[in-house]
């Protein structure tokens, strides 16, 4: 691979992308960018580019920490820095591994010689290499959730805290943050997509010229990096000069009323969730100004600002796509505007009922703006990729139609050989916690108990690698019966490494949930489908919520289909369950086994990664004499597996033949009805049993004292 970097302006298309990273070069404060879009984009390709573009900036020699010397940090651990002698050095830019660990995130002390010399060593990590550089986490939604708020913390602090055995260590870490994700693989809480400032949508061009443009440079830059490069010189050195004289001027852009009551008028028309997005805009609605050489905020920025702030902040569940009403937003835009272009005299207060002054640009309480800066801001084209704009979610269009014609119509009536057209799910509820038994050591969630990073400490053990987490009083019980013998004088207590133990904590994994749907026609009613529908989307709302992984196997007519391969994203599987088409026999066996070779497969590919199989079935199985036998034989395998399993029983009627309780029992799994599934109707039952024991207790009680 060659060290000449990919030149930023040799990159084709993508303006919405182009201007946000842009954006935070000429201020971090804007809070980084996170980039949606597919495989094959550019994306990492870019955010390389930039830190080519960076000023080079001025550190203390010998400061691991890159601390300005015009201004050190007081509390650096190379510290203090007392006129200190300085060098140059380009930006940095720091990659993030998607298997990173929090130690070498935040850097670790170095305990074995805390302990035995009684010194404090302290290792940097990532973050005090990226201070005044660029931080880019690429495949971020594949991160563990406490590192990505780890991340996001220092970013939004400009400070990293290290918290050990009894020792604070503290730094600055003030970078440019950018992540990267494909949604296909899974999204980010609304949380955490809430602490990025900006997000682009990005997807591959359409165009047949534009595409070819794109091979064409990337061949150029594969069969002569360092002249590729070289054509492009005079564009890189002509930005990097408008990223600093943008940078100049960012303190002296003014954020006038008009502006700021328009960017809280758009934060309130969206309904959007807490005030950052209002600040977010702020600054980049400012950033914008600086970019296009104005010291004034006009109404194009605060567009452009809601399009880049706005999209990520509205999604309200994990089932809604990003995405921004541009209709609405001018219409706020204008109505907003004109309430303080009339009356220049200042009679009274507009409709709203402010009555601050007007217009002048006397009101400066946003000072607090230190915005980004973009490409695109007013003299650059507008994007024609697309942004905010996300895939829209459809309803299907044979609902609410279909209803109508079928009841004077007896044939069209769900038959076990005919196909019936999807039907929407029923609303999502919160439901029970299902567990795998036992202890388990995958992948930090929130279902299952496991041996974790985190959580609280359950015993202690010889390391396993670096010591990073020291459990003294193990240690010092392991060192304590040879004192003796290593000629132990005064107080001081002699360890050696052979002594040292470290924590074994227990907290929660995530597990692979695996759904095993019945689509056949004894489940095609419609009102019953749309009720089972409703229940599988709960449970992958609530896999969601737990961080597992999910995988989706159904089966109808002759065969079973692996309708979602094991996936950390739980929209694709609401999609899937959407378009869910019903009707046909009832191979059951088909559909357990195939499922018994997805777990396979998985555990091959992730050991440590426990399943969790939920088969949603009313447990009939016909397609021959001998599919029920098949199936039990089918449900036996997972059973000397130890699978851990439920049955979602979706029998209905008033006679019930209880065959789903049956296929429970093989498995060796637990069965719930529809209305068992439910948290509050378990918590209702809990309490009536609780209240009967009272009153069964008081009433014994009564009698005893006659």
């Amino acid at each position: 691979m060659s060290d000449v970097r990919y030149p930023f302006t040799a990159i084709v298309g993508m303006a919405d992308l182009r201007l946000g990273l842009l954006l935070n070069a000429v201020s971090p404060a804007v809070g980084g960018v996170l980039v949606r879009g597919e495989k094959g984009t550019a994306k990492s390709t870019m955010v390389r580019a930039l830190a080519g573009l960076l000023p080079s900036i001025a550190t203390v020699d010998d400061c691991r920490f890159a601390c300005d010397p015009a201004a050190p940090d007081p509390q650096c651990p190379d510290g203090p820095h007392v006129s200190p002698s300085a060098s140059e050095r380009p930006s940095q830019l720091v990659e993030l591994p998607v298997g990173v660990a929090e130690d070498r995130i935040v850097g670790s002390l170095d305990l074995e010689r805390a302990l035995a010399e009684g010194v404090k060593a302290y290792e940097p990590g990532l973050l005090a290499r990226a201070h005044r550089g660029v931080l880019y986490i690429d495949e971020v939604n594949l991160l563990q959730d406490h590192v990505v708020d780890l991340l996001l913390d220092a970013a939004a602090m400009g400070r990293s805290y290290v918290e050990r055995e009894g020792v604070s260590v503290r730094h600055a870490a003030r970078f440019l943050l950018v992540g990267t994700m494909n949604p296909e693989e899974g999204e980010l809480r609304p949380q955490l997509l809430d602490r990025f400032g900006l997000t682009v949508e990005i997807a591959a061009t359409r165009d047949p010229a534009e595409r070819a443009e794109v091979v064409r440079r990337r061949l150029g830059y594969d069969a002569d990096p360092a002249g590729f490069a070289a054509r492009f010189a005079e564009d890189e050195r002509a930005l990097a000069e408008h990223i600093v004289a943008a940078r100049g001027l960012l303190p002296k852009v003014e954020l006038t009323d008009v502006a700021l009551r328009q960017i809280t008028a758009v934060c309130a028309a969206f309904e959007v969730d807490g005030l950052r997005a209002d600040i977010v805009m702020a600054r980049t609605a400012v950033a914008l100004a600086a970019w296009d050489g104005r010291s004034e905020v006009l109404e194009e920025d605060v567009r452009k600002a809601a399009q880049l702030a706005l999209p990520h902040r509205r999604r309200r569940n994990p089932f809604d796509a990003p995405g921004l009403d541009e209709e609405q937003l001018d219409r706020t835009l204008e109505e907003h505007a004109q309430q303080e272009d009339p009356e220049p005299e200042g009679d009274g207060p507009g409709p709203d009922g402010d009555g601050g002054p007007q217009g002048g640009p006397d009101g400066g309480p946003e000072d607090d703006g230190p915005g980004g800066g973009g490409p695109d801001g007013g003299g650059a084209p507008e994007p024609s990729d697309g942004g905010p704009e996300g895939p829209a979610s459809e309803t299907p269009a044979t609902e609410g139609a279909e209803e109508p014609a079928q009841p004077p119509v007896p044939a069209q009536h769900p038959s076990p050989a005919r196909e019936s057209a999807p039907v929407a799910a029923g609303d999502p509820y919160r439901t029970r916690l299902f567990t795998v038994k036992g202890t388990g050591q995958g992948a930090q969630g929130r279902r299952s108990p496991a041996e974790t990073t985190g959580g609280h400490t359950i015993r202690a053990r010889r390391p396993q690698g670096a010591l990073a987490r020291l459990h003294l009083t193990a240690t010092l019980q392991a060192a304590a019966p040879h004192q003796v013998a290593r000629g132990r004088s005064g107080r001081a207590l002699v360890v050696h490494k052979d002594d040292f133990r470290e924590q074994v904590r227990q907290g929660r994994e995530s597990n692979l949930v695996l759904f095993v749907v019945d689509a056949s026609g004894s489940m095609a009613a419609r009102q019953r489908m749309t009720a089972v529908k409703g229940a599988v989307l709960s449970l992958l709302m609530d896999a969601y919520q737990r961080r597992d992984k999910i995988g989706m196997i159904t089966f109808r007519g002759a065969g079973a289909e692996l309708a979602l391969p094991p996936t950390s994203s739980v929209e694709v599987g609401a999609a899937r369950l959407e378009s869910l088409p019903t009707g046909g026999r009832t191979p059951l066996a088909a559909g357990l086994l195939r499922a018994h070779e997805v777990l396979r497969v998985e555990r091959l590919r992730d050991p440590n990664r426990r399943p969790l199989l939920v088969v949603v079935t009313d447990g009939r199985a016909t397609g021959g004499r001998d599919a029920l036998d098949r199936s039990r034989r089918a449900a036996a395998l997972f059973a000397a597996q130890g699978t851990a399993s439920v049955v979602l029983d979706c029998e209905s009627g008033p006679v019930r033949l209880g065959l789903a309780r049956t296929l429970a029992g093989l498995l060796g799994g637990t069965a719930v009805s529809l209305d068992e599934l439910r948290a509050e109707g378990v918590a209702s039952l809990v309490r009536e049993s609780r209240t009967e024991n009272r009153g069964a207790t008081s009433t014994a009680s009564m009698r005893k004292a006659a």
